[in-house]
């Protein structure tokens, strides 16, 4: 990355966001290159880092198609589908299990 800007946690200048932030805002990068990195002092560890971006050069977020509605809908739906016994678990299958929590523990009452 190059020297950077560094600046101490809570002590960005105006005119520097986050990503989260910019998302906030309605806004994303725009494949704008990190402007400049926060750094927030942590004891007997490494600080924690945040990159910041450039609000002036930040681009409007894409609008959501029906078309991309439509495939997260089905991606989300995918996630809920125990491959087990083939019903919507009515929330995200856990991944460390691999099927609802139901078909894991046959003998709890979870269900």
């Amino acid at each position: 990355m190059g020297a950077l800007p560094v600046f101490r946690w809570r002590l960005a200048p105006d005119g520097y966001a986050t990503r989260r932030q910019l998302r906030a805002r309605g806004l994303r990068p725009g494949g704008q290159q990190v402007a400049a990195q926060l750094e927030r002092p942590r004891r007997r560890r490494e600080p924690l880092v945040a990159y910041l971006y450039r609000i002036d050069a930040a681009k409007p977020v894409r609008p959501m198609t029906p078309a991309k509605r439509a495939a997260l809908d089905k991606a989300n739906a995918a996630r809920r589908r125990c491959p087990e016994c083939g019903r919507d678990a009515g929330y995200v299958i856990p991944v460390s299990l691999g099927m609802c929590v139901s078909c894991a523990f046959p003998d709890s009452s979870a269900a």
